[in-house]
């Protein structure tokens, strides 16, 4: 019978060193490395902050690279783009994170990305509070929302984002890749 690994908790990760040319995650108790983002992916999360941001102030906080714990104790992630209601954000602990996934994960597609990675990533966020998970392919120029409920839509040139989840008004895909 083999042993089992030893799990991280949070706390522990937290203790670990920080820098290098990765930056870690916490997935499952296990500490990965994530390869930093590079210019392109930069720029297009800094294209969704703000052209989201302004759209879902009534909603909530929009964020870049926002950390969050979706189990509590054994995962500690980054979003590269989240959305957080005002109530939501307003219980967060300031000395903690976001308990739970955020109401929105965006994450943008990267080499490094595997389908199983982000189906993974798309079921663990639905799974513990996400009412929506978007998946930007900058090679396809689309936007994969896959719903809480389950439904999932794949956005193209010249179509738009309904932002009803959000309280309402639409995200060009235009404005993402223009």
């Amino acid at each position: 019978m083999a042993a089992f690994p030893d799990l991280i908790t949070v706390a522990q990760f937290r203790q670990l060193p920080e820098g290098g040319e990765f930056a870690y995650e916490l997935h499952y108790g296990v500490v990965v490395a994530v390869p930093r983002p590079k210019a392109r992916h930069l720029e297009l999360q800094h294209r969704l902050l703000f052209r989201l941001g302004p759209k879902l102030a009534g909603f909530g906080a929009v964020r870049i690279e926002y950390p969050y714990r979706p189990v509590a104790e054994f995962d500690l992630r980054a979003a590269d783009v989240a959305v957080i209601s005002l109530k939501r954000w307003d219980a967060i602990d300031p000395d903690d994170n976001l308990r739970g996934a955020p109401d929105l994960v965006i994450e943008v597609k990267s080499p490094s990305n595997t389908q199983r990675q982000l189906q993974e990533l798309v079921a663990l966020c639905l799974a513990n509070g996400a009412m929506e998970c978007w998946i930007v392919d900058t090679e396809r120029k689309s936007v994969s929302v896959v719903r809480s409920e389950g439904a999932a839509v794949v956005y193209k040139a010249a179509a738009a984002i309904p932002l009803a989840s959000f309280g309402g008004g639409e995200l060009a895909v235009d404005e993402i890749f223009g």
